[in-house]
């Protein structure tokens, strides 16, 4: 079914990308390349270790991926990308929360290692992530790009491709605050928290494979200036332009100004 949804396939410099023609095609699309990786994975050395992302673009992918068979999920660690400084776990917005509901509770992983939000020392929290990433091999990365193109919470202009550091405590753009409110995770942008802890450039870089899903009309523009704008720091997700195991995934509202 996904082979006969699949509209167009192109190429951005080191990136393909593929066209779907709604975005649960993209998001089964997705999920069926998922399940390939962790699958072999899990073959060639019994665990399988997977970065995931959170917001409303990425609900498609985690659904479909949630409902496959054939994924030996004890086997299987999750991390995610980013979360606000100092919200409460249980708040509607904390993205662990959100991973819970939309996919963990119903899969069951061996694993899984939530952002902390709530710690008294932000550098040691940060450190402490980045070696649990570090400590085994990375499989797999899904994400999405922001409306203003950013991965993770690297927001332009903090935005650091040759970042030193795995994890770290960054302010948040207006753009990506006001991105929530839009999703309807915040009443209003002076509810949304103005720091988070995120994965940085080269963390996202480092698995084996990145999955890149952005569908929505409400990431045209991103996907356009990403896509055929020089790549750059002030567009973050044009860096998967540069590497050799990223795929990015559209459907056609997101594609729309290509």
């Amino acid at each position: 079914m996904e082979t006969e949804q699949l509209m167009v396939s192109r190429q951005y410099d080191q990136l393909p990308v593929a066209i779907y023609n709604r975005n649960a095609a993209l998001g089964q699309a997705a999920a069926l390349a998922a399940r390939q990786i962790i699958q072999t994975a899990i073959a060639e050395r019994g665990a399988a270790y997977i970065i995931i992302a959170t917001g409303n673009s990425q609900l498609t992918f985690l659904h479909a991926l949630r409902d496959l068979d054939g994924i030996d999920w004890p086997k299987v660690t999750i991390f995610h990308m980013d979360e606000y400084v100092g919200i409460d776990p249980n708040h509607p917005a904390s993205f662990p929360l959100f991973l819970r509901q939309h996919i963990l509770d119903a899969v069951n992983p061996g694993q899984f290692y939530p952002v902390p939000s709530q710690v008294d020392d932000l550098d040691q929290a940060c450190r402490d992530y980045e070696a649990l990433l570090r400590a085994q091999p990375l499989d797999m990365v899904a994400m999405g790009w922001g409306e203003n193109g950013h991965i993770a919470f690297n927001d332009p202009p903090y935005a650091d491709f040759d970042d030193p550091v795995w994890v770290k405590v960054v302010a948040l753009a207006e753009a990506s605050r006001r991105q929530q409110v839009g999703e309807g995770h915040f009443a209003t942008i002076d509810d949304v928290p103005t720091h988070a802890i995120t994965l940085t450039i080269p963390a996202l870089l480092a698995p084996r494979h990145i999955l890149c899903i952005v569908p929505e009309a409400r990431k045209a523009e991103a996907v356009r200036a990403c896509l055929t704008q020089p790549v750059s720091e002030d567009r973050p997700g044009s860096i998967l332009r540069t590497v050799d195991h990223a795929q990015l995934y559209l459907d056609t509202d997101s594609a729309a100004l290509l």
